[in-house]
């Protein structure tokens, strides 16, 4: 098996994953805030991030083998995924799988026009036309100013801003940087500020079954071990060969909320997950085109 075709496979189990945790938090958000799931996603979260650091050889019980040169800004990016998934999680409490996943999308956007403002990069006329794209599509979905508008459909959106905001401010740590050690320091910031977040927001209960321990643990798992693969792929193979399968969990995500929740949101999605779709396909032709 080339080493594409692996990455390519382990890129489809993690969006497996990340969509399995979303079943996770709809069965859970029944009982337990977004909040206190956020919370134990986090922290258990942290786990995956060790067992990554041990098989790329890099675990150490000296706090000095860990230092990095901007470790401010790897704390901050936890912040924003700490941010990403409370909104991310509000989200599936009150929202179709799929729609969320589909807003969700909107990631490749937003990172044309972060890497823009921060980085200055030059975005032309394919760039900014897929960006203009990628918006009416979300527009159609949620429908401002509609009856069927909420608010909460807005959250996969600034959720889908925030994983943006840390996967664009990677280009500011030097290659050298461990991809293991940065993924320790988001998932430790994260957990931090998730916990402070429920603190000030909310009142944690405690876990009222074992059932509910184990589908936390399960959750957990599942986001960790989804971050592990998809960072694994993506160290085996460019961007431009995995980018395209990200709109493989749609399907899952369509899948999984049909099957498990009766959910069958064609009205909702169509046809602006065409355009969102059709948004990050240019985005990416348009980054391959530029390489060459």
């Amino acid at each position: 098996m080339s080493p594409n075709i692996r990455a390519i496979l382990v890129c489809l189990l993690a969006y497996i994953c990340f969509d399995l945790m979303s079943v996770h938090v709809r069965i859970l958000s029944v009982r337990y805030s977004p909040q206190e799931l956020s919370v134990y996603r986090n922290i258990l979260g942290i786990l995956p991030s060790i067992l990554l650091l041990a098989y790329t050889r890099e675990l150490s019980l000296r706090i000095s083998d860990y230092k990095i040169k901007k470790w401010k800004l790897a704390f901050g990016r936890g912040l924003f995924v700490a941010v990403a998934q409370l909104l991310f999680f509000t989200a599936l409490a009150n929202l179709e799988l799929a729609t969320v996943s589909a807003l969700g999308q909107t990631n490749a956007v937003f990172i044309v026009i972060i890497a823009t403002f921060i980085y200055g990069e030059r975005a032309g006329f394919w760039r900014w036309g897929a960006v203009i794209i990628g918006f009416v599509g979300v527009l159609l979905i949620v429908r401002p100013g509609s009856e069927v508008f909420t608010w909460t459909s807005v959250f996969p959106i600034g959720a889908a801003f925030c994983y943006a905001a840390s996967v664009v401010t990677l280009r500011s740590f030097d290659k050298s940087t461990s991809s293991a050690i940065l993924y320790l320091y988001s998932a430790f910031s994260a957990a931090i500020a998730a916990i402070i977040f429920a603190a000030v927001t909310t009142d944690l209960t405690s876990i009222q079954s074992y059932t509910d321990a184990a589908l936390i643990l399960s959750m957990s798992i599942c986001g960790g071990f989804g971050v592990v693969f998809l960072m694994y792929a993506f160290r085996q193979a460019p961007s431009s060969v995995l980018a395209p399968f990200s709109y493989f969990g749609l399907i899952t995500a369509f899948s999984f909320g049909w099957f498990i929740f009766g959910e069958f949101p064609i009205d909702t999605l169509f046809p602006g997950v065409i355009l969102i779709i059709v948004s990050g396909l240019t985005i990416l032709w348009r980054e391959q085109r530029l390489k060459l």
